[in-house]
């Protein structure tokens, strides 16, 4: 299965080691949580759409990072889930898996920015309740979310493009479930020293530039918070921003995890278990923590409920 750079038309996915038995297991278990995780995401933006209760800035933002989720997820999934049905290793051409790196990178990096602008959206809701619904108004909400998704594809044209630049003369087999960009380096006969450098400074630049915004919106979060007299007020204040918060901890530690590291090139062990983290645990994770304990949200969704079981029974 080698191949140079001028021959090479396809890759080769190994996917996931192990028995038969194993890959079923692995099967069920990812396709459940994909599963949930497409249905639990698909709720939220048809609640948000339809429940005039949750049209405001922090809902309208959690509908889109929730199509950022399904799309994210929807990428890698179910070709690792095709390749745990199937044996042998899976046949990706290099046009599909420049398409698959590229769209995985934006997305991903698209959700990092709205994160970031979630966490100031809570800043501005705690510390200027006042001047909230001036500051974050309708124009400045569609402004937000479009640069979101514009400078997540705009940002990683040049990264994928400067992957798929060097020369695959080792061979044309990944070690992964999809096309990885730390083992399509490693595949690299090329000097991708400087490479390597730069995308580890553009990671750095996403993902702390990103962390950066939130750690700054919550210290004054938590100051402001810790000023409110009554712990009832407190309580109330941090329960708006608890579920942001928990999910900023498990995407940033995981993207920290995956991506923010000299050498691309890690073991092929630790980037399939650091994938599995963020493409299938992290999103089957965050529509139960922003929805749980999340009572307009709850209400609103009983709400809908009865209303398509009345037009399904009348």
């Amino acid at each position: 299965m080698s191949a140079n750079s001028s021959s090479a038309t396809e890759f080769y996915l190994l996917g996931f080691h192990g028995s038969k038995e194993l890959h079923q297991l692995l099967f069920a278990t990812f396709f459940f949580l994909y599963a949930v995780t497409i249905m639990g995401n698909t709720v939220i933006i048809v609640i948000v759409c339809v429940d005039k209760r949750l049209q405001s800035p922090m809902y309208f933002f959690l509908g889109h990072l929730s199509a950022l989720e399904i799309l994210t997820t929807s990428v890698a999934v179910p070709l690792m889930l095709w390749g745990l049905l199937l044996p042998g290793m899976q046949a990706v051409s290099v046009p599909a898996c420049w398409a698959q790196l590229y769209l995985y990178m934006s997305l991903g990096t698209s959700e990092l920015v709205l994160l970031g602008a979630m966490a100031v959206d809570r800043y501005v809701a705690i510390c200027n309740p006042l001047r909230y619904s001036i500051i974050m108004n309708s124009h400045t909400c569609i402004w937000v979310v479009t640069v979101s998704w514009l400078f997540g594809f705009l940002f990683q044209i040049w990264p994928v493009y400067a992957t798929f630049q060097l020369t695959f003369c080792r061979s044309n087999v990944l070690d992964h479930f999809y096309c990885d960009r730390g083992q399509l380096l490693r595949l690299s006969c090329d000097d991708s020293f400087f490479t390597e450098f730069i995308l580890f400074l553009m990671a750095v630049f996403i993902i702390v530039g990103s962390l950066g915004s939130t750690i700054i919106s919550y210290t004054y979060i938590i100051s402001t918070i810790l000023k409110i007299p009554s712990a009832s007020g407190r309580r109330k204040a941090f329960s708006t921003c608890a579920s942001h918060f928990t999910v900023v901890v498990i995407g940033y530690g995981t993207c920290l995890f995956l991506y923010v590291k000299p050498k691309q090139t890690q073991a092929a062990e630790y980037n399939r278990v650091a994938s599995v983290l963020v493409l299938v645990v992290t999103p089957f994770l965050n529509p139960f923590i922003f929805t749980f304990r999340n009572d307009k949200f709850i209400e609103a969704f009983r709400d809908v409920m009865k209303r398509c079981c009345q037009l399904l029974s009348g």
